[in-house]
């Protein structure tokens, strides 16, 4: 719980907000009603486990913030609490009532307990790829997973790591759950062009291509695109992103539309699959690039944009 005054209000309760969201309890001393709301809003703080952020604002200590809500949402009387999200009021409740209404009020607006959880996992599994815990990084993803099957950064994540280990019957069971899903997140579509290239390099059944097969291509005809992009997924399956990239650029250097424009879609998907975690900064910072996303970034505008 967090008291709001003038000098903290937009740090605590706007800024606050865009990470959590926060129940803004407007009160006063000589208010009967307030106290007996009070100790029900920090059980439920408790019982909610970091799923939202209490804070209080005495409406005659700060009465600038408290007539400005009030005047907002038309309320003329205390206790009156807020919820704000995202750094905004979004809505609001009057007086003191029973803890179950209060629950259905943060059940609209706070996440679920199993989407923190799962966000908590997902966090710890970076710190843990970031230290060179694979194993222990694979762990909390599967977990996260398993915990908010929704979790579409988590499962992206999850199934990236999997497919980055040569786990690709585990990585095409997790996939399994959101593959009709690909024409609308585009990550999951990264993903399943990745996989199509790793099928592509190891078919069910003749022999597997060769990359010296698609050179002796290429070298007899620049313009033999199928040459060139399946030694682009030869490149992909080997975990080659930037050597792929290069080859799928001479096909689009040549013939941005080749077979519905078949490499600039796989480039972006490389995009998707190479650029790391963002690195947390401070508020109002813009977190760095990628160096090598962001050089093949302006590549792929330069060819495209030509």
């Amino acid at each position: 719980m967090i008291d709001i005054t003038l000098e903290n209000f937009q740090a605590e309760l706007i800024e606050g907000s865009v990470a959590t969201p926060v129940l803004l309890d407007i009160w006063a001393e000589w208010c009967g009603p307030c106290k007996q709301l009070g100790p029900v809003l920090e059980k439920l703080e408790t019982e909610y486990a970091g799923r939202f952020t209490l804070a209080k604002l005495d409406a005659d200590k700060v009465p600038q913030i408290s007539s400005q809500l009030s005047e907002m949402f038309g309320v003329r009387s205390i206790p009156f609490c807020v919820m704000f999200k995202d750094g905004q009021p979004v809505d609001g409740f009057v007086g003191a009532i029973p803890a179950d209404k209060i629950r259905e009020f943060l059940d609209k607006h706070v996440p679920a307990a199993e989407q923190v959880e799962a966000a908590s996992q997902e966090a710890a599994a970076q710190e843990a790829l970031a230290e060179g815990d694979t194993e222990g990084a694979l762990e909390r993803l599967q977990h996260a997973v398993a915990t908010d099957p929704a979790n579409d950064d988590a499962r992206f994540d999850y199934i990236k790591l999997l497919l980055q280990m040569g786990r690709i019957d585990d990585a095409k069971v997790a996939f399994a759950p959101v593959i009709a899903r690909t024409t609308l997140v585009r990550r999951f579509d990264s993903l399943q062009r990745w996989m199509d290239a790793i099928d592509f390099a190891a078919p069910a059944s003749g022999p597997a291509p060769t990359l010296a097969d698609f050179d002796a291509r290429i070298a007899a005809g620049k313009r033999d695109f199928d040459a060139r992009f399946g030694r682009a997924q030869l490149l992909m399956d080997a975990q080659r992103w930037t050597d792929a990239m290069d080859e799928l650029l001479e096909i689009l250097m040549r013939d941005k539309s080749w077979n519905e424009e078949l490499a600039r879609k796989t480039y972006i998907a490389i995009l998707d699959l190479i650029e790391p975690p963002k690195v947390k900064v401070a508020d109002g910072q813009i977190p760095p690039d990628d160096p090598v996303v962001a050089t093949y970034r302006r590549r792929l505008s330069s060819v495209v944009l030509s």
